[in-house]
């Protein structure tokens, strides 16, 4: 399955239980280059080591893949993306040192502005 933002690369994943209130989905596709997610029509494990060896895996992954996917539109996801980035610190990540890792990276073209981004996640967090 290729991105609809950018046709690049996806990674598809079942969404884990505890995470399904964030989301309507229970299969999701991101984008292995920008990071933009979207429904899928299944998924199995992910595979986030095609993003970047830097990436969480795990629960810690999917959330913050998905909180990612959903940064494009931070004042109408506000509360699912604490949630979600709750959900990658309790995994002991820290979220906005993924994000810095992953803004610098070349292969990495995030699908929103990631230094405006940083700044309000440093407010939400």
């Amino acid at each position: 399955m290729d991105c609809d933002r950018c046709g690049g690369p996806t990674t598809m994943y079942e969404v884990p239980l505890n995470l399904r209130d964030y989301l309507d989905d229970q299969y999701v596709a991101t984008c292995t280059r920008c990071l933009a997610s979207q429904p899928a029509e299944f998924g199995g494990d992910p595979d986030f080591s095609r993003v970047s060896d830097e990436f969480p895996a795990g629960n810690a992954g999917v959330a913050m893949a998905l909180a990612l996917g959903l940064l494009d539109s931070l004042a109408i996801n506000r509360g699912d993306i604490e949630g979600l980035l709750e959900a990658v610190e309790s995994e002991g990540v820290d979220p906005l040192l993924v994000l810095d890792r992953l803004s610098s990276q070349g292969n990495v073209r995030l699908h929103f502005d990631a230094s405006r981004r940083r700044h309000q996640l440093e407010q939400l967090l």
